[in-house]
């Protein structure tokens, strides 16, 4: 399994849920509403879910195991990551007209 796309749309409203990400696994399949949530330990992401009868939320698409987890979370929080010191140099340019080095 290759994730060959990360699709990062950050949340601008305050709050725990830090952007919304889509997936792309070999270039044939998409999963849409990974959310970035801000934890007490740090970052971490949450599969897409939908509330079920009873209250709990279930997610609708997930890793069979941890070590896939664990992939997906790195590669998410990277480009997000990345997503952010590139927003950052941008905004910084745009402050002064002349770019950051």
């Amino acid at each position: 399994m290759n994730i060959t796309d990360v699709r990062v749309r950050k949340v601008s409203k305050e709050g725990k849920m830090k952007a919304v990400v889509s997936i792309t696994i070999d270039d044939e399949f998409v999963v849409h509403d990974i959310k970035v949530i801000e934890g007490e330990k740090g970052l971490f992401i949450a599969m897409p879910s939908r509330k079920a009868a009873d209250g709990e939320y279930r997610d609708i698409a997930h890793p069979i195991n941890s070590v896939t987890r664990a992939e997906i979370q790195q590669i998410i929080l990277t480009r997000y990551e990345e997503t952010l010191a590139t927003e950052e140099a941008e905004a910084e340019t745009e402050d002064d007209g002349m770019p950051v080095f």
